[in-house]
Parts: C-alpha cells; structure tokens; sequence
C-alpha cells in the first residue's frame, strides 16, 4: 500500500494525481497554459483534502521532469521540491516519455492493434521532436527500448514501430510518418498527451524497485541544450 502524489506541468496542461493505498486515483487535469502557477497548489490542496490525507502522510511526491517546456518543467520541480522538503519526504522523478507510454497501453486504440513495437513522438516546437521507442509484452508498463532523442520530424526512427503516438504527429504529419510503412488511422495515436495519472503508473513502479530519490537530487531533464535561435539562425530558417 503507498500513498503518492503525482504532478505535472512540462505542457499547457496543467496535472495532479493522488493514489492512496487502493483507493480510487483522484486527480485535477486542465489545459490551462501559464495559469499553471495559480491552480497548481491549491488543486494538491483539494485533493488531499478529498482524501483526508495529509502531505506528511505521503510516501513519496512524482513529478514529470520533462523534456517539455522550460518553464513548466522548472515550475513543477519547483513545487515538488518545496513540498518534499516540508514534509521529509522522497520523490520521485518521471520523463515525460515514459508517463506518455504508460498511458498509452491501456488505451483501447492500442490495446486494438495489437502492437508491441512503439515510438513516442512528442513536439518540441523549433521544428524537433522529443521522440523514443518502446516495447510491450502485454502485461505491466511498456519498456524504453532507447534513449529520449532529439530530432528533426524526419529523423525519428520508425524502423519496426507498430503504431506511433503523441503530438509531434498532429504537427508535422507524413514529414514524421513517411517512414512508416503503410500506417492507417489504427496505428496512430495524435491526441494522448502527458497526464500525471501517467506520471503515477511509473511512479508505482520506481516505488516497487526501490528508485525513490531524496529530493536534494531531483534534477530537469534536458534533452535540448539550446533553447533560443540566433537571430541569423531564425533568418536561415525563415523565421524572422
């Protein structure tokens, strides 16, 4: 029994989960852009409350450690780290990649393809892709078969992926795709985007292995080094 509170903020929506022993999950989930910072706490507030659980009584906080947006990722760590500090208590941290492919295989789009080879594809705007592949046996949470890539569409290795999801498909389309042969409807999935019921399926994972962290060693998880394009480089691409 483990009682754990997940969040993230490393895209416009803004996400918290909380499982208590084997309740069930409660959880606030809203596309809310910057608004993130004004909804965040009190919704952590809202759902212990529901619970009558309070944060000391936790195991362990989750959060998404991205890759996603800078300020989103920093935001949620930064909260984790506040909360974690007050409460004594250990964390856990989750690429966004991973909470996604967990998700991902209890859908019943998946669960209809039969797929056991797939790949994660997220925008990373700049015209890239956070991208990764996985592999399902059937039971239990996928495994990531790579690392969390950085790429242009057209650089995402697709070589042997069954079905790909995430919203890199929504913005750049067969540019992605192409390399995919003979993909349907049925083997994509554009809408899934990051939930933090996500971020908990892997946090109950890390639990059972042990991979809870002290929080003085919680880190962001930065695919991308360079974040701004020199005016130059923005001219080159046609940007300015």
């Amino acid at each position: 029994m483990t009682k754990i509170l997940a969040l993230d903020t490393s895209t416009a929506w803004c996400s918290v989960a909380l499982s208590i022993d084997d309740q069930p999950n409660l959880y606030r989930h809203d596309k809310v852009g910057s608004a993130s910072s004004q909804v965040l706490l009190p919704w952590i507030d809202e759902l212990l409350s529901e619970s009558h659980c309070s944060l000391d009584l936790l195991d362990a906080i989750a959060v998404g450690v991205g890759p996603g947006a800078f300020t989103g990722v920093r935001m949620a760590i930064a909260v984790t780290q506040g909360l974690a500090t007050a409460a004594k208590l250990p964390v856990i941290a989750v690429a966004s990649l991973d909470a996604v492919a967990a998700q991902l295989v209890l859908t019943k789009k998946f669960a209809a393809s039969g797929a056991k080879n797939f790949v994660i594809a997220l925008d990373a705007r700049m015209n890239e892709v956070y991208w990764a592949s996985y592999q399902y046996s059937g039971t239990g949470l996928p495994m990531r078969m790579t690392d969390i890539a950085l790429s242009s569409p057209e650089l995402v290795d697709l070589a042997g992926a069954q079905f790909v999801a995430g919203s890199a498909i929504a913005e750049f389309g067969e540019k992605l795709l192409s390399s995919m042969a003979n993909h349907t409807d049925n083997d994509l999935d554009s809408d899934i985007s990051i939930h933090a019921e996500g971020i908990l399926l892997c946090a109950h994972q890390q639990w059972a292995h042990g991979l809870q962290q002290d929080v003085h060693l919680l880190e962001p998880l930065y695919i991308r080094n360079k974040v701004a394009l020199t005016t130059a480089e923005r001219e080159k691409l046609g940007h300015v």
